[in-house]
């Protein structure tokens, strides 16, 4: 049983920076992808990007791309979400979420995942 904490997040103003971490407990960490989810208020949670169990392959989805730049620590048993020129649309709650996979097909289907993090706040705001 896996289980998943995020931290990070917080407020920033448009053009900034912000990370978010995710701590996993597992037995073997790199067997997972690591999927990043977010929900903003009235709307569906989206997939954000997924990482492969060895770090080797990312995919984002197209509106974060060459914003957003997903990581493993997996000695750590850490996974990250760096999100650079933020803008307000990236405000919401943010997610991680394992795959009971190493690779990220996929990756954006919700029921895929097996283990999720609580949630962890994004505001982008001057």
């Amino acid at each position: 049983q896996l289980q998943l904490v995020e931290s990070g997040g917080g407020q920033v103003q448009p053009g900034g920076s912000l990370s978010v971490s995710c701590k996993v407990s597992a037995f073997s960490l790199d067997y997972n992808a690591i999927g990043w989810f977010r929900q903003a208020p009235g709307k569906e949670r989206e997939g954000v990007s997924c990482i492969s169990g060895t770090g080797g392959m990312t995919m984002y989805t197209h509106s974060v791309k060459g914003r957003f730049t997903s990581s493993r620590d997996n000695a750590k048993m850490m996974a990250y979400l760096q999100m650079s020129n933020l803008k307000p649309e990236d405000t919401a709650v943010y997610y991680c979420a394992a795959l009971p996979r190493r690779r990220c097909s996929n990756w954006t289907i919700l029921l895929e995942y097996d283990w999720w993090g609580q949630g962890t706040q994004v505001t982008v705001s001057s």
